[in-house]
């Protein structure tokens, strides 16, 4: 089974990814993990897209494309995709690169959240700089302030977590990562999940349910 998870920055995708991920022995696979690996490992498309973020512009489609291609050249089932598609085009690059593989998307979550409490989320978010792990200053405290509870890392505020930078990219989202809802409604495969008033637990609990695990 392949699922791909839709929602805004601060919609809880990424934290659902890793239970879903050490739960059920998927796979989570996000363009920011691809970026940061093909970087490292200095490959000719990693090269390529740190030209673009080093300006401080989005790595176009057919960089994202060609990286992911790759990557499901050597595992495309049990995945969990976090942050890809971001549009449109991407959403039928990727439908076409799982067919030629015999392997489709079996569930679109759309985890629906209202701005209001996205800015309340993000504003206050804090991240762990060695594993990326979310904490909060009101939700979800460390155990300690400002240590990550898993590796003793140091928790910090993203750059991106500034409320006029999160609603340039909320705007962003609405207007290239929204289309991807009716998309995928049309071809039967969208689960919508309200993420606004549940706690964390009720609304892990409500996610596996409508993904049938």
């Amino acid at each position: 089974m392949n699922i791909l998870l839709i929602g805004a920055p601060g919609s809880g995708k990424g934290t659902e990814s890793e239970l879903l991920s050490k739960e059920y022995n998927f796979t989570q696979l996000s363009t920011g993990d691809l970026f940061r690996t093909n970087i490292s490992n200095k490959t000719k498309l990693g090269l390529k897209a740190q030209e673009y973020m080093t300006k401080g512009i989005y790595v176009p489609d057919d960089v994202t494309n060609d990286m992911v291609k790759d990557y499901l050249q050597t595992k495309n089932s049990g995945l969990i995709f976090d942050g890809y598609p971001r549009t449109l085009d991407q959403a039928k690059a990727l439908d076409q690169m799982l067919s030629d593989l015999n392997q489709k998307l079996d569930y679109v979550v759309h985890i629906d959240v209202k701005e209001s409490v996205l800015l309340q989320r993000l504003s206050g978010r804090l991240v762990c700089e060695v594993c990326k792990r979310s904490f909060h200053k009101i939700n979800r405290k460390p155990k300690v302030e400002n240590v990550c509870d898993f590796d003793g890392g140091k928790l910090i505020t993203r750059e991106d977590d500034q409320e006029d930078k999160i609603k340039v990219r909320l705007k962003v989202y609405n207007e290239q990562t929204s289309p991807l809802i009716n998309y995928y409604r049309e071809q039967n495969k969208l689960v919508e999940v309200d993420g606004n008033v549940k706690s964390a637990i009720d609304f892990h609990k409500e996610l596996v349910e409508a993904l049938k695990l």
